[in-house]
Parts: C-alpha cells; structure tokens; sequence
C-alpha cells in the first residue's frame, strides 16, 4: 500500500498546465460559486443552516490541507522541511474553522486578508500535477474554497472588516514570518519561501532577487490588503443600504 501510495502522490504524468482547460473551467467554476454559495445561503436558508453550511466550509478547507501530510504519513514519505503548515496559505487553511465554525472574529479578521492576498495563486499555483490528480483537487480547496469561505463569512455572517483590522492581519502576517525563519533554520527547510522562490513561475519571479523580493512582497501584501479592505467596505456598504431601503 505504501509503495502505490507513493507512487501515486508523485505521479507527473499529468503535468499541471497554468491556464490549460481544466485550470481555466477550475478559475470558473470558483468565480460561479464564490457568488452563488453565499447568495443561496442568505437568501433562502435560515441561520440554523447558514451556520451548518459554514461550518463544512470551513472544516472542508481545513481537512484539504490535513489530508496531505495524513497521506504522506501512510505513504511514509512525510518530511518535516516540506509539509508541515509555515506556508501563510497552510496556516489560513488552519484558522479557517475559528471563523467558520466558531465564528471567531478575531480570527476572521487575520485570516480574512491572508486569504484574498492568496488569490495570486489561484492564477499561478505552485503545483505540478493537474486533473484529475489528488493535489489538483487539494490545491483548489485549499485557496479557491477558502476564498469562498471568507466571501461567506462577509455575506453571511455579516462579519465585517474593519481599518484596524488590516494592521492586525499584517501584524500576525510578520510575527508568523519571524516565527519560521528559525523553522526553516532548524529544519534546512524553505517555508513562506523565504530562502528562495517557489520551484515553478509565481508572482515572485517579478519581485526581483533574494533577499529583496522578500521586502517587496511585504509591501504588496500590505497594498493588497488596504486594496481588499476599501473594495469591500465599498460593497459591503452599498449591500446594507440596499437592505435598509428594502
């Protein structure tokens, strides 16, 4: 079983193709649900089932990622330098419940903006097998489904961002890049690819070289974030006086 495991999980006949048909449909079907999910939800269920439909939601995004190193651990091929969760997207994918399901606040607030600022990996992931491969399947669970969760959260549950919040999200964004410095230290290991870029084309391929594009990622990120703030006060606001009218 391991060996077919194994053999399985590092399985490239399939290469990932960025913008092939099925990243393109992957890209379409994301932007159809990402409007359909929360609408249904707030218009025709009671919160009782709002509350039940987040919560898959956000046990769905959480278990993408866990169910990774579970696998590499029955395949006996899990490495600590490689699939332990010091990946800002990995993290994410772990609060996601304490947002989704215990309706954490403050949770919502970090991971809100980590959460949007990954949508460049949506257009570029960092992933080489494509359909109907396992980790094609993970990759999109893990950010188009967790981009999904946090627009219900917004439309939903009605959480809301707010200016401090996008200090608070850059603020745990920093401390959990100092934290895995010393990990990949410890480890020889690259994670929040702080040591050198993703092996495959990503947006840090135009951020210049190491150790600069590191610093110019910040700033983007925090662009990103004031940019993901003003975008959805604006129609957050536009939604409540539409109700208020109503």
């Amino acid at each position: 079983m391991k060996e077919s495991l194994t053999t399985y999980l590092y399985d490239n006949s399939i290469p990932f193709i960025t913008l092939g048909t099925a990243h393109s449909i992957s890209i379409i079907f994301f932007l159809f649900l990402a409007i359909w999910v929360p609408w249904t939800a707030k218009k025709y269920l009671s919160e009782k089932q709002q509350h039940i439909l987040g919560s898959f939601l956000g046990f769905a995004v959480a278990l993408s990622y866990l169910s990774w190193p579970i696998l590499e651990l029955l395949a006996g091929t899990f490495e600590t330098k490689l699939h332990l969760p010091f990946h800002m997207c990995r993290a994410a994918n772990l609060m996601i419940p304490l947002a989704l399901v215990l309706r954490s606040y403050l949770a919502y607030e970090i991971v809100f903006f980590w959460g949007l600022t990954i949508i460049h990996a949506v257009i570029t992931p960092d992933i080489t097998q494509g359909f109907p491969h396992y980790h094609f399947f993970r990759y999109w669970l893990s950010h188009q489904l967790m981009i999904i969760a946090l627009i219900y959260a917004t439309m939903v549950y009605d959480f809301r961002p707010r200016m401090k919040s996008v200090w608070i999200s850059f603020g745990a964004l920093t401390m959990f890049f100092l934290i895995t410095i010393p990990v990949n230290i410890f480890l020889d290991a690259n994670y929040f690819w702080i040591c050198g870029k993703p092996p495959v084309h990503s947006i840090l391929d135009y951020f210049g070289p190491w150790p600069w594009y590191i610093l110019t990622t910040a700033l983007v990120a925090l662009a990103h974030f004031f940019l993901f703030y003003f975008i959805t006060i604006f129609w957050t606001r536009k939604l409540d006086m539409s109700k208020a009218k109503q």
